[in-house]
């Protein structure tokens, strides 16, 4: 049995994906790991590689997802972002995005915020 946080990520993972694909975005990787950590979504659009972290809270949570994105998860994404790069060799512009996941009883809501860090 998946524990909970773990289940309400996979959830918010699950719909940031089809929030990106419907965007239009080409979905590279979902969950790429490195030494250094884990990017969730690695997708492309328009020539631009985005590092999505996505952070997935119920609607009852004290503060935004976003808030949950500190500087050390910065870091790690970034260096993760390096491994990936330097293991496929593409060579193309990039930014580190967060999606938002906000489940409430019977709907959610996204937020994606371009360039967060």
């Amino acid at each position: 049995m998946i524990a909970e946080p773990r289940k309400t990520g996979l959830i918010g993972e699950i719909r940031a994906s089809r929030y990106l694909r419907a965007k239009g975005y080409e979905i590279y990787s979902a969950n790429y790991r490195s030494k250094s950590g884990e990017i969730d979504l690695i997708a492309e659009k328009d020539g631009v590689l985005c590092f999505v972290e996505v952070k997935t809270r119920r609607e009852s949570a004290y503060f935004t997802p976003a808030e949950a994105v500190d500087r050390q998860k910065e870091e790690n994404v970034k260096s993760t972002a390096a491994a990936f790069l330097a293991s496929t060799k593409l060579n193309m512009p990039f930014r580190f995005d967060i999606i938002e996941v906000v489940l409430g009883e019977t709907q959610y809501k996204i937020r994606h915020i371009e360039n967060a860090f």
